[in-house]
This record gives structure tokens, sequence and C-alpha cells, in this order.
């Protein structure tokens, strides 16, 4: 299905019957990996899935959005479609949305049960190797962005930051890798008491993008949060444990599958 919102043609699923849900996607991600999540959770809610901005269907922004433009977008589909009450359900990307959402308040859209997994929002204190290693990174930055650099080799300047950049960031557009930096480089930890509803995490224990210690902060902090851990599951815990993730969430909105 298809609606516009802020002049961006997006693409969702919708399923199910009752209450609603909502689910947003981790990073780079097309909404139809989350199918079985959105079945799952179709046995008891009616379930809105978009692509976000930028991700499997839709496309991207028209400018590099912030994690607020995303939790503003978000507001305005479910508006446009009438939500103003719902459970969430967010991985990865989707959970940095998800807590500016909850910070927000927005009188709009009220979350009355939240799901996160291997969410991120968390910034860590860079180790001694890895600042050097980001300081040598802005001096050959800064050599290659001269404009004696850019003219006798104008190319040079994108190999040196696709050799140093993150998957996701060689995977990306060039918008995308803009929305990337501006998005990853906000400490979101900050708001973590700020997201009151009840709250379950599933945490894969080998995460290694939001790893296990995030999802043990989160509980800590947030202030009606618990965690479980699934084993031999990494930052896609819902593909690398389907089944136990899937009956997690099932006892979680009180389903028995």
């Amino acid at each position: 299905m298809e609606i516009t919102v802020k002049g961006i043609p997006v693409s969702y699923i919708e399923n199910g019957d009752g209450d609603w849900a909502l689910v947003l996607q981790g990073w780079g991600t097309s909404i139809t990996l989350y199918t079985p999540i959105i079945d799952t959770l179709a046995e008891k809610y009616h379930v809105i899935a978009p692509d976000l901005p930028g991700f499997g269907e839709t496309p991207e922004p028209p400018e590099p959005w912030d994690v607020g433009d995303y939790a503003d977008f978000v507001l305005e589909f479910c508006e446009k479609l009438g939500i103003t009450e719902c459970m969430l359900f967010a991985h990865s990307f989707g959970g940095r949305i998800t807590l500016k959402l909850m910070a927000k308040k927005d009188p709009r859209l009220k979350v009355n049960k939240l799901v996160l997994t291997g969410a991120a929002g968390i910034r860590h204190e860079p180790s001694e190797q890895a600042k050097k290693k980001a300081k040598a990174y802005q001096r050959g930055k800064k050599f290659l962005s001269s404009a004696l650099m850019r003219t006798l080799f104008p190319n040079a300047l994108e190999k040196f930051r696709m050799k140093h950049g993150s998957a996701d960031y060689k995977a990306a557009s060039p918008m995308m890798r803009q929305v990337l930096v501006k998005t990853v480089n906000e400490d979101l930890s900050p708001l973590l008491p700020m997201c009151d509803p009840e709250t379950l995490l599933i945490w894969g224990r080998n995460d290694d993008a939001a790893p296990l210690e995030d999802g043990q902060r989160m509980e800590k902090e947030m202030p009606a949060a618990a965690l479980v851990t699934i084993d031999n599951a990494g930052h896609f815990a819902f593909v690398d444990q389907q089944y136990l993730f899937l009956r997690v969430l099932a006892a979680f909105i009180g389903l028995s599958l």
C-alpha cells in the first residue's frame, strides 16, 4: 500500500485487525524482512509497517534528515492513517526514532506498549585506538578536501571515505550517507528515562552493532523495561533465532503460539 507523507510516497504493509501496532525497521532494511513479526502481531493487532524514507520501496528524504526528522515523519504518517494510540515494535535504527518519539510526548500519538530489539541510540566513548584512527581519518580527509587535491584527484576523497567507512556507509547512497552521519552522532541515552511505556527488550547475546550492554542499560534506565537475552543470536535476533524470538514476542502481547 502507499500513502504520501511530507511529499514522499511511502510504501507500507497493513495486516490484521484490532488495536493499532506500528513496526519501525532497522537501517538499510526492507520492511518485508519483518514479515514474521508483522504476521505474529497481526494475530492480535491491526499492524502498520512502513518502509521509512530511504529504505525498501520508499524514496529518500529530500534532504539529510536527523532522528528528529524521522520522528516527525512517523507522527505525520500515523496522523494521516488515523493512528492515535498503538503498541510499537522497533529494531535498530527504529529504536533511535522510538526514543526520540517517547521524549517528544506528542499528544497526537500515545504508545501503550513497546518492544525494542537491537535498539540503537546509545553512543559509546571510543577507545584510545579508535580515537587515534579518527584523528588520522580527519587529517586525511582535510588533506584530500583541499582545492588542489580536489582538482588533481577529484575522486580521491570519496575513495578515502569508502575505504574507511562502515558497511552501512559503503552501502548507502550519497544522501543516505549524510543521514547516517547525522543520526549516528546523536547520543540518545539521556532520553532513556523518558521512555516510560511497558517495554520488552529482546537482545541477541552476540549483537555487535548494538551490544548487549546497551540493552542492559536500557533495562536499568527505562521506567518499565524488562530484558530477554537470546543466545546464539546477533543484531538480527528475530532472524537468527526466529522461533524463540516469536514465542517471546507472543508471550508479551498475550498470544500463545
